[in-house]
């Protein structure tokens, strides 16, 4: 009886510590627990090109692939205006493109408050196929934009297929 109960939380251990070793670790954005995170994190996709999603362990996060291509954050600081950054319109949300990471692109949504980031491994997805998904699309547009590109850019050779 004691070797069957010994045995049996032996699996269950396994099976608890198996059953985390998928899960992505993120810090949570400052605003993450705004409501409109909410709406954006209920309506994440299940795969953004072909990379599935993964558990997070951060409030209104989402990631995709394995090893982690693509990075999903409601609540960052909303950015100013900028001259320094590439503003593009891209499924009707504007978004400022940091590529300083190359070949890592950090996307942040421009007008909307709270802003979502969105980090691409571009070497594994395309930027405009993560921007471009349309249940993230759907998952942005919960938030109502309040501005937006004075002139938004083409999409650059980096963020097209």
């Amino acid at each position: 009886m004691l070797r069957r109960l010994v045995a049996m939380l032996g699996a269950l251990t396994l099976l608890a510590l198996t059953g985390c070793a998928g899960t992505v670790h993120l810090e949570p954005a400052p605003a993450a627990n705004d409501p409109l995170c909410a709406e954006v994190s209920v309506r994440l996709p299940e795969a953004i090109a072909d990379q599935d999603r993964r558990w997070t362990d951060a409030q209104a996060t989402g990631a995709y692939g394995e090893p982690t291509s693509v990075i999903v954050a409601c609540g960052v600081a909303v950015p100013g205006p900028t001259s320094e950054l590439q503003c593009i319109t891209l499924e009707g949300i504007d978004w400022l493109v940091d590529g300083s990471q190359a070949p890592g692109m950090r996307m942040t949504t421009y007008g909307r408050d709270p802003a979502v980031q969105v980090f691409v491994d571009t070497e594994r997805v395309s930027a405009n196929q993560a921007l471009s998904n349309p249940a993230l699309v759907s998952a942005l547009r919960q938030i109502p934009a309040e501005h937006a590109c004075t002139a938004p850019d083409e999409l650059s050779d980096d963020l097209q297929d």
